[in-house]
């Protein structure tokens, strides 16, 4: 099987990998919170990645606050944001502190089970970036 292979600047296209894998899913990318792309899909042009991420950024935000003005409760926390078309499904999760994961799926896509994918790529990812940089070793210094 040939696996499409995520771009990333920092290492981060391993998260994107297995949900490319999934059938209907088109595109992924891995967004900052303040809109800057962190990896994308290999499908995905460099405008367009660009494109998502700053949407990422503007759907959490208004997510955020038609939640809040909906419950009148400041700062909701999110767990996913879903926006339904003709063409699909494009979905975001937060990934952790200022990251967020934004995916699109074919309209036949299997959404409970690229849902739950993206939640275990995102606890993968929050494991991965919690883990201390390793030091190096004071016996091996020349």
């Amino acid at each position: 099987m040939n696996t499409p292979q995520a771009r990333s600047a920092d290492g981060l296209a391993w998260v994107l990998t297995p949900l490319l894998e999934l059938p209907g899913v088109r595109h992924a990318v891995i967004a900052t919170g303040d809109g800057l792309v962190e990896g994308s899909s290999p499908g995905l042009g460099r405008a367009s990645a660009e494109r998502v991420a700053a949407m990422t950024a503007t759907l959490h935000a208004a997510a955020r606050a038609f939640t809040t003005a909906f419950t009148e409760r400041e700062a909701p926390g999110l767990q996913q944001t879903v926006v339904e078309s003709e063409q699909g499904f494009a979905i975001v999760v937060p990934a952790g502190k200022n990251t967020s994961l934004a995916l699109f799926a074919e309209p036949d896509a299997q959404l409970g089970n690229i849902a739950y994918q993206m939640q275990v790529q995102v606890a993968a990812l929050a494991r991965a970036m919690s883990t201390p940089a390793r030091q190096p070793d004071a016996t091996t210094r020349p």
